[in-house]
């Protein structure tokens, strides 16, 4: 299973929180690696004119992690499959039970 917490977030949107002044992801989000120029699933951040997230985790962009997912209106899926799509703490999405022999 992939690690999510190598990977940060390029968005194609920005919003400020006006609790604590951070800039948050919003829009369609992608995963990213820090010191690459692409994001996972291949787009080019500059062509493509995404924003850099390098404080917010890939994991935070769902809305079940309770992070700085409020305004994400649309998670890549091929980033999503490459990146994973739940938290570390999640149990494998399917287990064999009874091989073949």
């Amino acid at each position: 299973m992939p690690n999510p917490q190598r990977y940060a977030v390029a968005a194609s949107g920005q919003w400020i929180d006006e609790d604590d002044g951070r800039r948050l992801p919003s829009g369609e989000v992608h995963a990213w690696e820090r010191g690459l120029n692409q994001t996972v699933c291949g787009l080019s951040l500059s062509r493509s004119q995404l924003r850099r997230f390098a404080h917010v985790a890939w994991a935070d962009t769902f809305p079940e992690s309770g992070g700085a997912a409020d305004r994400v209106r649309r998670v890549c899926p091929r980033c999503a499959s490459v990146a994973g799509r739940r938290g570390a703490d999640a149990r494998p999405r399917w287990k064999r039970i009874d091989p073949r022999p």
